[in-house]
């Protein structure tokens, strides 16, 4: 599968905010409550593209999926018993594969990329966190290697804490 990653711009914002509510009905259908109208909303997705933070990844010159990178991380990251914590990290925040490329191995082909992509940047570990309730994101990341190292409670409930490193340098 051919996916191409870029930054996001402002004339992106649009169609990413469509793929953010398409991803709320479906998880929603699931049983997944973990983002809403509140999370992530417009001003969140336009500060990620003003602080040049969020990617997208083009199929068909759709956007597939969207994340956002940067060392930025909330106050209850503390609460993680970090496997490395005096490695460069940096932290996924937002990614969100659209419905309609679901099942379709975009998450993990898109993990895969930010993971050469920081490890190119000598970054030496990905921080993240997980929804409990959300089995899907839980599964790739465990595929993929990511460690639960604590948990943190937001207002949609409980999310896992998780970390890998990129090296072992």
């Amino acid at each position: 599968m051919n996916i191409e990653y870029r930054k996001a711009t402002l004339e992106n914002l649009h169609e990413i905010m469509s793929l953010i509510n398409s991803a709320i009905i479906d998880m929603n259908n699931a049983g997944i409550y973990q983002w809403d109208e509140i999370y992530p909303d417009e001003n969140t997705i336009k500060q990620d593209i003003e602080m040049d933070d969020l990617y997208i990844g083009l199929i068909d010159r759709r956007i597939a999926v969207i994340f956002v990178v940067n060392s930025y991380c909330d106050e209850e990251y503390h609460n993680g018993d970090w496997l490395y914590p005096d490695r460069n990290y940096r932290v996924i925040h937002r990614l969100c594969v659209h419905p309609d490329f679901q099942n379709k191995g975009v998450g993990k082909i898109t993990m895969e990329y930010i993971e050469n992509k920081l490890s190119n940047e000598n970054i030496k570990s990905i921080r993240l966190d997980s929804f409990t309730k959300n089995p899907y994101a839980i599964k790739l990341y465990k595929k993929l290697g990511y460690k639960t190292v604590g948990y943190a409670d937001w207002r949609m409930g409980r999310f896992y804490l998780m970390e890998k490193c990129l090296t072992d340098n």
